[in-house]
């Protein structure tokens, strides 16, 4: 994974409630283990009709939509079902970040793992994104995670919540394993203690 550095980016508005994981990445596209490609499918029964033509007035069909790195949806994003493509598919697209005002717990989880950094916002702030949206489509945020605060369109910021653990792999570059490799030494030298005391009790 690369390192989660602070990005400023348009953003793509999704104002739908309760978008669960078969929304995000329709469980008929699940047979892969392999992220290559799944950015194509992403809110794949939304984006496309049923001969699989891009509905032009669906947002990642629009410039602005596709120009962003930033996706502002409605409240609960991620509900439903657990599958880790969800956030691959949305890594996929394009997208670095997505702010709502809650997520399901599954879908968190999975997205921090990923580096797809979910950011909670208050309702006010929520409602103030997409009301500056709706004046200018191409308005911009900047998403700072080492100081977890998302600079807004009129230039205020706001502070959001992370859980440290997942923070620091963001901005590190590395999953779970990777930061038990990044403590080799330590564990190393742990082990070696622990031999030389079951040694000497034996």
């Amino acid at each position: 994974m690369e390192k989660f550095t602070a990005f400023t980016s348009r953003l793509a508005p999704l104002p739908i409630d309760n978008i669960d994981t078969d929304q995000i990445i329709p469980a008929r596209f699940l047979k892969t283990t392999s992220k290559a490609g799944l950015g194509q499918d992403l809110f794949y029964d939304w984006r496309y009709d049923a001969d699989g033509n891009p509905k032009p007035d669906f947002i990642l069909n629009r410039p602005e939509g596709r120009a962003a790195q930033v996706l502002l949806a409605g409240d609960n994003f991620g509900c439903g079902s657990s599958r880790e493509h969800a956030p691959w598919a949305l890594l996929q697209y394009g997208f670095r970040a997505v702010i709502s005002t809650s997520f399901a717990d599954i879908f968190r989880g999975n997205a921090l793992k990923n580096s797809l950094l979910p950011v909670v916002v208050s309702h006010d702030t929520h409602k103030a994104l997409f009301a500056a949206l709706e004046k200018d489509p191409a308005a911009t945020v900047t998403v700072d995670l080492a100081r977890q605060e998302l600079t807004l369109p009129d230039g205020s910021a706001v502070q959001f919540p992370i859980d440290e653990f997942a923070k620091h792999c963001m901005l590190e570059g590395v999953d779970e394993l990777g930061y038990i490799l990044q403590q080799s030494d330590e564990i190393a030298a742990y082990e070696a203690k622990r031999a030389l005391t079951v040694n000497t009790l034996a």
